[in-house]
C-alpha cells in the first residue's frame, strides 16, 4: 500500500502545478484532447478560457515574489469556486491561467464564466498584512468545430485575451473571425517584414525643421516608411508595433541610422548645413550594440557626431530608466545629441530628465499644439515647457503644426524651431532636396 501511495503522490506531482497544486499544462491537454473526442461524437461545443493578470508585475516589483506567489495560490482558489463543478481549470505559469469549459451550448455560457472569474480576481486580496488589488482578462474560443485541435483553440484564447488587454483591463473578449483576419493580416505583415531589409523595401521620408525667428531650414527628421509590395507605402503605424514586439526593429533603427547619415551627409556635401534628427525605440536602446551601431553610421558617411540627433519619447526611457540613461552616456560620449520627443505625455519625472542632460531638444507633443487657441490648458503647457527648455538651455521644438495661426501662437509662446504640414509634408529626399534649393 505505500508503494501504491507513492507512485499516486508522484503522478500528482507530474500532473499538477506545485505552487497552487492546480492542473498543469499537461494534465490539462489531456482532458482537453479527451473533451474534443467527445466532441466528434455528440452535439454541442467546449470553451477554453485563457486568463492573465492585468498588473501582477507590479505586485512582484514592489512586495517581492513571495507576495507574489501568495497572491496566485489564493487566486486558484478564488477560481476553483468561480468556475463549474464539471469545468477544468489550470495554471500554466507565471500569472496564466486556463479553463476547459465542456457543454457549453453558446458563447453566453462561457462568458458568465468569464465573468465570475473576473469579478472573483477583483476583489482584494490581503497578502502578508496588506491589502492589494489586481484585475484579470479573459479570451474565451469556441470549439465549434469537431475538427478544432487543442494547440489552435488555445492559439484563439490567447489572442481574443490580448484583445481583452488592448480594450482595458478586467475585460473578456471572445474569439471571432473579425480577430482571426486580424492575426492572419499581423501575420502576413510579420512574414514580409522580416524580408523588408534584405529587399531593400524600407524608404526614409524627411519632414524639415523650421526656424520660428528667419523661416530657414535648420535641420529635417528622418521617418521611416515601407514600401510594401502588394500594400504601397505604409506609414510606421501599420508596422513599427509588429517590428517592436518581434525584435525587428533593432535591424531596421540601424538601416535607419546608417541611412540617414549618409543622406545628411550628402546634403552637407552640397553646401546645405543641416542636422539629421533620427527616431529611436525602447527596444533599440536596450540593445547592446546601439553605440557601435551609430559609431558605424557616422564613420561610414562622415558625418560629424553633432550633426545627428537622436530622439527617444518619454515613454522609452520610463520602461526601463537605469538601463536606457546608462546607454545615452555612452551614446553622448560620442558627441550625437540627444532630443526628448512628445514631451508631456510620458509623465517622467524632473529627475529623470536631469539624468538625460545635457540635452539638445524638447519636442512639444502634437496634441498640446492643436489645442492651441482652443484650449488654455494647452497654451499653459507650451508656455511651461519652452520656459523650461529655455532655463536649461535646451532648444523647443514644436511638432504637428498645422496651421498658419499654430505658427504664430508658437512663435509668441518662445518655441525656437517647429515642423508641420503648414511648411510641408514630408517627403523622399529629392523633394527635400528642391525644397532646400529653392530656399537658397
Amino acid at each position: 500500500m505505500p508503494v501504491q501511495d507513492d507512485k499516486d503522490g508522484m503522478a500528482h506531482r507530474v500532473l499538477h502545478d506545485p505552487l497552487t497544486d492546480l492542473p498543469n499544462r499537461t494534465l490539462f491537454f489531456d482532458r482537453l484532447n479527451l473533451a474534443l473526442a467527445r466532441l466528434k461524437r455528440h452535439t454541442g461545443s467546449i470553451a477554453v478560457l485563457f486568463i492573465d493578470l492585468d498588473n501582477f508585475k507590479v505586485v512582484n516589483d514592489s512586495l517581492g515574489h513571495g507576495a507574489g506567489d501568495a497572491l496566485l495560490v489564493e487566486l486558484g482558489e478564488r477560481l476553483k469556486h468561480a468556475i463549474r463543478p464539471s469545468d477544468t481549470i489550470a495554471r500554466f505559469g507565471g500569472d496564466e491561467f486556463v479553463v476547459l469549459c465542456e457543454d457549453i451550448e453558446a458563447a453566453r455560457d462561457a462568458m458568465i464564466v468569464a465573468q465570475r472569474i473576473i469579478d472573483s480576481a477583483a476583489e482584494p486580496f490581503n497578502i502578508h498584512g496588506r491589502e492589494m488589488f489586481v484585475t484579470a482578462s479573459v479570451g474565451v474560443a469556441l470549439a465549434l468545430d469537431p475538427d478544432a485541435t487543442p494547440e489552435t483553440l488555445l492559439r484563439d484564447a490567447d489572442a481574443a485575451m490580448y484583445r481583452a488587454k488592448e480594450r482595458g483591463p478586467g475585460r473578456v473578449e471572445v474569439f471571432d473571425e473579425a480577430l482571426r483576419a486580424r492575426i492572419l493580416e499581423r501575420l502576413d505583415l510579420e512574414n514580409g517584414l522580416r524580408r523588408a531589409v534584405q529587399r531593400g523595401e524600407l524608404r526614409l521620408y524627411y519632414q524639415p525643421e523650421i526656424s520660428l525667428s528667419d523661416n530657414r531650414v535648420t535641420g529635417v527628421e528622418a521617418l521611416l516608411r515601407w514600401e510594401h509590395p502588394e500594400r504601397g507605402l505604409l506609414e510606421p503605424v501599420h508596422f513599427v508595433g509588429i517590428a517592436e514586439e518581434t525584435g525587428l526593429i533593432v535591424e531596421m533603427g540601424a538601416w535607419v541610422i546608417e541611412e540617414a547619415c549618409r543622406q545628411a551627409a550628402e546634403w552637407r556635401a552640397r553646401g546645405w548645413d543641416l542636422d539629421i534628427a533620427v527616431n529611436v525605440s525602447a527596444r533599440q536602446l536596450m540593445d547592446p550594440d546601439i553605440v557601435d551601431v551609430v559609431r558605424r553610421a557616422l564613420d561610414s558617411s562622415g558625418l560629424a557626431a553633432e550633426n545627428l540627433c537622436l530622439e527617444l519619447t518619454e515613454s522609452s526611457v520610463m520602461r526601463d530608466p537605469e538601463a536606457v540613461l546608462g546607454t545615452l552616456t555612452l551614446v553622448k560620449q560620442l558627441g550625437v545629441k540627444i532630443a526628448l520627443d512628445d514631451f508631456g505625455v510620458g509623465f517622467s519625472s524632473l529627475a529623470q530628465i536631469k539624468e538625460l542632460l545635457p540635452l539638445h531638444a524638447l519636442k512639444v507633443d502634437r496634441s498640446f499644439i492643436s489645442g492651441l487657441g482652443d484650449d488654455a490648458r494647452s497654451s499653459a503647457i507650451v508656455a511651461a515647457v519652452v520656459m523650461m527648455a529655455s532655463s536649461l538651455g535646451v532648444t523647443a521644438i514644436a511638432e504637428g503644426v498645422e496651421t498658419q495661426a499654430q505658427v504664430e501662437q508658437v512663435r509668441a509662446l518662445g518655441c525656437d524651431l517647429s515642423q508641420g504640414y503648414v511648411f510641408t509634408e514630408p517627403g523622399p529626399a529629392e523633394a527635400v532636396s528642391e525644397l532646400l534649393g529653392a530656399a537658397r
